[in-house]
């Protein structure tokens, strides 16, 4: 079954629980305005300050397995919170995830800079020289990047991400950046949460090591997803979005729902996570060197039905 993701942004409530149902009441009131199975939820966001809780709907969220996204005042998500692992390997999981070698972590950082570069030329017309270029910086990625030719494909990306105006890509800009900043943090979520699901440490990174983030893995995880989100930004955009109303999140929302194919298998990115983290594990453990990331089934690119480009992309790829 495919979890829920629910944003509460309309109104103050406020949050309990009972017999398994997450009440959403009014402040106030004893009447609730919604009642959904606890079960149901993998990811909800609150962005109204006014929001209350009890601490056991809380608890019963995060025995759920459930992600909770706390947005501050800018609308932006400011915090998250997760279950503690209570998967039945997670000590052997830890173990292998800590001693994974620095050459493994490089080859695997390489598998997810070549991923995002291939998204994102999946973002751009057929034909065109972007595509093209993109594609050709994919193959030049080696082991750990050192080259850094990610920042150099995010350069021509974000110049031609908008086919009919400029487009300067900042963190801590208003706009279209702040609509991809709150996607992007919504799927860092859910990647967060199938970590957390699979045994594994968010904290411990494959490249990202700030050791102010608590969040490395999924920073590391979230990179060739972000593509996914700025297709969506993009149709919003073109659709007259402007600004980042509640109308718009629920828009950006819908990248957890997306169809997407993982390995041979296609399905929403939400179930796709999963694949990919257990994926991960597996390449911790020895059992595989690839992992499977979860790619766009049809082109972002408006009018097009072509499917992103894949691995057989990249032949001769610089090891």
């Amino acid at each position: 079954m495919i979890k829920r993701t629910v944003e509460i942004s309309q109104q103050a409530v406020h949050l309990a629980v009972k017999n398994g149902q997450l009440l959403l009441l009014p402040r106030g009131g004893e009447t609730p305005l919604a009642s959904i199975p606890c079960e149901d939820l993998g990811v909800l966001l609150v962005d109204q300050c006014g929001t209350t809780y009890t601490h056991q709907a809380l608890l019963a969220l995060l025995e759920h397995d459930a992600a909770v996204v706390l947005c501050g005042h800018n609308h932006l998500p400011a915090g998250l919170l997760l279950p503690m692992a209570e998967h039945s390997q997670v000590v052997w999981r830890l173990q292998d995830q800590l001693a994974a070698p620095k050459p493994l972590r490089k080859q695997l950082w390489r598998q997810l800079v070549q991923a995002k570069i291939r998204a994102q030329a999946g973002n751009l017309p057929d034909g065109t020289d972007a595509r093209s270029g993109l594609l050709a910086f994919a193959r030049q990625v080696r082991s750990g990047d050192p080259a850094n030719v990610e920042a150099r494909a995010a350069k021509l990306y974000w110049a031609n991400w908008l086919a009919d105006e400029p487009f300067h890509r900042d963190p801590d800009g208003t706009g279209l950046n702040s609509f991809l900043n709150y996607g992007y943090a919504v799927v860092r979520a859910g990647v967060a949460r199938a970590i957390v699901s699979a045994g594994l440490l968010p904290t411990v990174g494959i490249h990202h090591c700030s050791r102010s983030n608590a969040f490395c893995l999924a920073d590391d995880l979230v990179e060739p997803l972000r593509p996914l989100v700025d297709a969506c930004v993009r149709g919003l955009r073109n659709e007259g979005a402007s600004e980042l109303n509640p109308e718009a999140k629920r828009g950006l929302l819908t990248v957890l729902t997306a169809e997407v194919r993982c390995g041979d298998q296609a399905g929403p990115l939400m179930v796709a996570l999963h694949r990919m983290v257990a994926s991960l594990v597996r390449c911790f453990e020895g059992s595989a060197k690839r992992l499977e990331i979860p790619v766009a089934c049809v082109s972002a690119s408006e009018g097009d039905t072509h499917v992103a480009p894949s691995d057989s992309d990249l032949d001769g790829d610089v090891p």
